[in-house]
């Protein structure tokens, strides 16, 4: 079992760093769709940067590393977020996860994530003075569903997966084929997978993870390839109160640093902090590197009789701002 994890960790570490990096601070490398994948939904791991390879967020670990599933405290919990994103972009996450017998058998999970872009006029080409006409009104939306498992193969180290099923549907149009009108709609969907380890180091709460997210083939909407957002990412965390053993009790300090390798943008470094008392209230700040619009990001979480609700806030530069909430459920 020692040389299974060792060799996993290796392999992780390789995944994550030996490829190429590319020059250029903010140079685009690869086309890719879906990218609403990519965009954090929970509050708390917004507020601390997306940082959360290594530390368990209940069931909307799903959306991070599945392998930190397995290390969800309670045997049922549950979250909604609904995240205010950009141009006035709803995105709603729902995640569930149950841990049977103590995870003897493990932990599975669902997860749901919706995207409403908002209503858009629908134009079509046409012969007069401005070229085109008005059509009906049109509602893009973006749904990905997803089943996950993850196990603790020991005390120390930990296997995570989430198969998902995701697409977009951008509506209709009117086209021209040997001279009639046909209707023709756009959507596209793709099965998708997510997997990743935990390990504890097993000094003090030093944990390190990886995760590989939307790992999938390529697909097309008409004649047009692209692949899913891939996101190769390598972290490690620690509770610094672990040098103060005396505020262990009521205090905690978390600090996480993930690295990713995205496909389609230069690699970059998340820096997440989270400071929590009794488990009752919590302060959050997260550091996004190498990023256009985005930096710091900032966010607090209250938690009572099973029952969380957190919060972040995100300045994002000519966007102004993105704000996301998310209700929790432990038992």
């Amino acid at each position: 079992m020692r040389k299974i994890i060792t060799s996993t960790i290796l392999i992780s570490a390789i995944l994550c760093f030996s490829i190429p990096t590319y020059g250029g601070k903010y140079k685009k490398l690869a086309q890719t769709g879906l990218q609403y994948l990519s965009v954090e939904t929970d509050a708390r791991a917004t507020a601390m940067a997306g940082a959360m390879t290594t530390v368990c967020n209940g069931s909307a670990s799903l959306f991070a590393n599945p392998a930190t599933l397995a290390l969800m405290n309670g045997m049922v919990d549950a979250s909604f977020s609904q995240n205010s994103w950009i141009a006035d972009i709803k995105h709603n996450m729902v995640s569930a996860a149950y841990k049977p017998l103590g995870g003897k058998f493990g932990v599975i999970g669902v997860s749901m994530i919706s995207v409403d872009y908002g209503k858009m006029q629908g134009t079509m080409v046409w012969p007069n003075d401005q070229g085109y006409i008005d059509t009906e009104m049109f509602n893009p939306t973006a749904l990905a569903v997803g089943v996950g498992y993850a196990k603790s193969l020991s005390a120390q180290f930990a296997i995570g997966g989430h198969l998902k099923y995701a697409g977009q549907q951008l509506g209709k149009s009117i086209i021209e084929i040997e001279d009639s009108l046909a209707v023709r709609k756009y959507k596209v969907f793709a099965p998708a997978f997510d997997f990743g380890t935990h390990f504890k180091t097993g000094w003090k709460s030093v944990a390190f993870g990886m995760s590989v997210r939307n790992f999938s083939s390529e697909i097309k909407y008409e004649n047009e390839g692209f692949q899913l957002p891939l996101t190769f990412q390598f972290g490690v965390s620690m509770d610094l109160i672990d040098f103060v053993p005396k505020m262990s009790e009521l205090h905690s300090l978390i600090c996480a640093i993930d690295a990713a390798h995205p496909r389609s943008y230069p690699e970059y470094i998340n820096v997440g902090l989270e400071y929590a008392f009794k488990d009752l209230l919590a302060i959050r700040y997260g550091y996004m590197g190498n990023r256009d619009e985005r930096a710091s990001n900032f966010g607090f979480g209250i938690s009572l009789f099973g029952f969380a609700l957190d919060y972040s806030y995100t300045p994002f530069g000519i966007f102004n701002e993105v704000q996301s909430f998310t209700l929790r459920f432990a038992l």
